[in-house]
């Protein structure tokens, strides 16, 4: 949505804001552990141009930070769209409804989603940190914003193979797209962030999906439907609370979001629970474990206006409301260069408990009472699963394999009850995606990656598609400061 005048405002005015020393990387706290060895001291912060791209300085001065990543490829699609300048992840990565044709694209944020941010942490007392993070996510050709809904509203009317890409997102145009927090931590009490942050769905994803949650090697990484309790825009909440507390090799969390769609949310209200255990082997490796219950209320599924919705009521969007609940399950296992994991997670989804009517969304766009259906997702059932491996042949190369598998049940009525064909969308059916990546790490901040994503779709989960599989292979170049 802002062009490159207003994303360079951005990068200067972050820049301006940040004055002299070293800010800590790392906001996770440790609770109540054995004490550890004094850590090694801060890099020194860049002192010219030239050593800011050849070494890893930090750009950080008095416990501020300004940092970022910049992540660029191409990608060739066997049934895809048109790359969209606003959707963040630049072209659809998986096979979708309207993936029609074999296609060059601009292949941005393969990796990890493009962000310019600024980060800081400075004690105010013996054992107390004041700490605060604020990311705005962008699209490293075009330099917008990104922003699903956007990418939505740009498609409303437009026959499926003829559209560009887009989808739903909880990056939505907003300047804090990413993260927008400030909080307190202590190595005792734990860190009690408020403001804008990531579900504790998103954090289990990131920390173990063989991809980290890539766009362009991962389901769940490019869809957002796990980290987003079943609906994407509730991958993060813009006015919640979070705390976390390690407390020896056990760990806990707890997230609240107090505010509804008036506060920039895409639910009115939310909560989740974590607990999680890391348990060594010895000579064996590692063992990691995590648990999350979720429950997100009135949550928003964003859609595209049809032809004949989009000459009613031009310039708004048409929207599924559903209250969803899930459980995810965790695992890992660490041994030498060698990283194993898999995950679960059961998201159910009934009627809403407030059946919504006229609303604006968190992109800013209307989204009317004959757009709304508060009842579709009624009864669904969506099991997610996963697994792969990461292997470090040397402290430069990492190759990554993965597998994702997604089966949703048949919750749809009257002539359709119990169906599994593609007649509906409420119908039983599958999807599957396969991946393969190698990263090099081929100087301090710089990475290069290649590798491909095949996925296909069944039944109801295929239905309305004009194409059932694609095969996405995807190169790319990252930088990151």
């Amino acid at each position: 949505m802002k062009k490159v005048s207003v994303c360079a405002a951005m990068i200067l005015g972050l820049a301006a804001l940040a004055r002299a020393s070293t800010a800590s990387a790392d906001d996770t706290i440790v609770t109540k552990a054995p004490p550890k060895p004094a850590a090694p001291p801060a890099p020194a912060a860049c002192a010219g141009v030239v050593e800011f791209f050849t070494t890893s300085c930090p750009l950080s001065w008095s416990g501020i930070t300004v940092y970022g990543t910049v992540d660029t490829g191409v990608a060739w699609q066997s049934h895809g769209v048109r790359f969209n300048p606003s959707y963040g992840p630049g072209l659809e990565q998986l096979i979708s409804s309207n993936s029609n044709r074999a296609i060059w694209n601009p292949a941005p944020n393969g990796l990890s989603q493009s962000f310019i941010g600024i980060k800081g942490k400075e004690q105010f007392a013996p054992g107390w940190s004041f700490i605060f993070d604020l990311q705005a996510g962008f699209d490293p050709y075009s330099l917008q914003l990104a922003n699903g809904p956007k990418s939505q509203l740009a498609n409303n009317g437009i026959p499926a193979a003829l559209q560009s890409s887009n989808g739903d997102s909880s990056r939505a145009g907003q300047f804090y797209n990413g993260v927008g927090y400030a909080g307190v931590s202590s190595p005792t009490y734990g860190t009690l962030t408020v403001g804008r942050q990531n579900s504790l769905t998103l954090d289990g994803v990131i920390a173990y999906d063989p991809q980290a949650a890539s766009y362009a090697f991962s389901l769940i990484g490019y869809s957002g439907t796990t980290a987003g309790v079943g609906d994407t825009e509730d991958a993060r909440f813009s006015t919640a609370a979070k705390y976390r507390v390690d407390i020896g090799q056990f760990r806990a969390a707890a997230l609240y979001q107090f505010g509804g769609y008036q506060a920039n949310n895409a639910s009115t209200d939310a909560y989740q629970l974590q607990a999680g255990v890391d348990i060594p082997a010895g000579a064996y490796g590692k063992f990691s474990f995590d648990a999350i219950y979720s429950r997100v209320d009135d949550a928003v599924a964003s859609l595209v206006l049809s032809a004949a919705q989009n000459t009613l009521f031009p310039g708004t969007l048409a929207a599924r409301i559903s209250d969803d609940s899930s459980v995810m399950l965790l695992g890992k296992y660490t041994y030498g260069p060698v990283q194993v994991y898999g995950g679960y997670e059961r998201i159910a989804f009934a009627a809403p408990s407030n059946p919504q009517t006229t609303f604006v969304d968190i992109g800013g766009f209307t989204v009317v009472s004959a757009n709304i259906s508060n009842s579709f997702f009624d009864g669904r059932v969506l099991d997610v699963s996963w697994t792969g491996a990461k292997y470090s042949v040397n402290q430069d190369i990492d190759l990554v394999g993965a597998y994702y598998h997604l089966s949703q049940n048949t919750f749809a009525t009257g002539a359709n009850t119990g169906c599994h064909t593609t007649v509906s969308a409420q119908c039983a059916g599958t999807e599957d995606a396969f991946s393969f990546s190698v990263d090099w790490k081929f100087a301090k901040k710089f990475d290069a990656y290649a590798g491909l994503m095949y996925s296909r779709v069944t039944n109801g989960l295929a239905s309305g598609f004009l194409f059932r599989n694609t095969v996405d292979p995807t190169a790319g170049l990252r930088f990151r400061f």
